[in-house]
């Protein structure tokens, strides 16, 4: 990309003091309001300067290494805002708190850019959504999967974006999910601590990954046991991509219709993993209000768990 067409709405400029760490992590830690990916974004444009060159994300800074970071004019929005129905458990002008229905995905990406949450929002937002994470994300603090329902906070203003994404890196949001899975687990409780990143073979998706994983932390209670499923209660303490999916895998118990990390078929025939976010607590990023919100189990979850029952 050519600098020089490039219309720069802030320049950032900073000094490292440390050695050896990557620029992508590095520059995600230093500048916390934007995400890991568009900092990735801005280095593969040429948008992030070492002591006056262009470097790539795997590029390890220095110490006394001068850092320009270029943050470009956003660009035009190509998203279409569609009038979709979305139930809404609060709204103010800071912040609006959804109960996103199975099978919606979040925000616009490559092959999909109709019939997101993003497109529904700015229907019912207009132009108020933060425009921190860039065009196709406007708002979007946290994402939960396309085929897992719940509660998921949008930011409205930039000051609330900001302060939401600090929130969510020091674990300061109680985040709490009902997941059945495959098997019978014997312990009451358990916590699982294995650091997750991008599969080494399979880049669409995740796994524990001890190399060049991040930390990521489960936490899980029984909540009722049938014939050979188990349903959880799941707290987040940390938010990997996929996270409570590969844990769960990992430690033998896969989410009941999750075919990407457990069986690929299996006979109860749902559509996309039994997953759903159950609670989302977090003080409010102005007010400094605690606030809590709960989504009730949808009706292909109670289902299920009737069959469960059944037999």
């Amino acid at each position: 990309m050519d600098m020089s067409e490039i219309r720069k709405a802030e320049e950032i400029k900073l000094i490292s003091e440390e050695n050896g760490t990557r620029i992508d992590a590095w520059l995600s830690k230093m500048l916390d309001k934007y995400s890991r990916s568009y900092i990735q974004k801005l280095i593969n444009d040429g948008l992030v300067l070492v002591n006056g060159t262009a470097v790539k994300s795997n590029y390890k800074v220095r110490m006394k290494d001068n850092i320009t970071v270029q943050i470009p004019e956003p660009e035009v929005l190509d998203i279409v805002p569609e009038d979709i129905d979305v139930p809404i458990l609060y709204e103010d002008e800071h912040i609006i708190v959804v109960d996103k229905p199975k099978g919606m995905v979040v925000h616009p990406a490559a092959g999909n850019y109709s019939g997101t949450l993003v497109n529904a929002l700015m229907k019912h937002c207009g132009d108020n959504l933060s425009s921190i994470n860039g065009v196709i994300r406007p708002g979007i603090v946290h994402r939960i999967d396309k085929d897992t329902s719940g509660v998921l906070v949008v930011a409205k203003s930039n000051e609330a974006h900001e302060k939401l994404s600090m929130m969510l890196k020091e674990h300061d949001i109680n985040r709490v999910y009902i997941a059945l899975v495959h098997g019978i687990i014997r312990e009451e409780a358990g916590k699982i601590d294995a650091p997750i990143g991008r599969h080494p073979v399979d880049r669409k998706k995740m796994a524990v990954n001890t190399k060049n994983g991040r930390r990521a932390v489960t936490h899980f209670k029984v909540l009722e046991r049938f014939k050979d499923a188990t349903m959880l209660e799941v707290k987040l303490e940390t938010g990997r991509t996929h996270q409570i999916r590969v844990h769960m895998s990992y430690i033998g118990y896969p989410i009941i219709g999750d075919t990407v990390y457990g069986r690929k078929k299996d006979k109860y025939n749902i559509e996309g993993q039994a997953l759903h976010a159950k609670l989302l607590g977090f003080v409010h990023p102005i007010t400094n209000e605690y606030m809590e919100f709960e989504s009730a189990l949808p009706e292909y979850f109670v289902k299920l768990l009737e069959e469960l029952r059944r037999n």
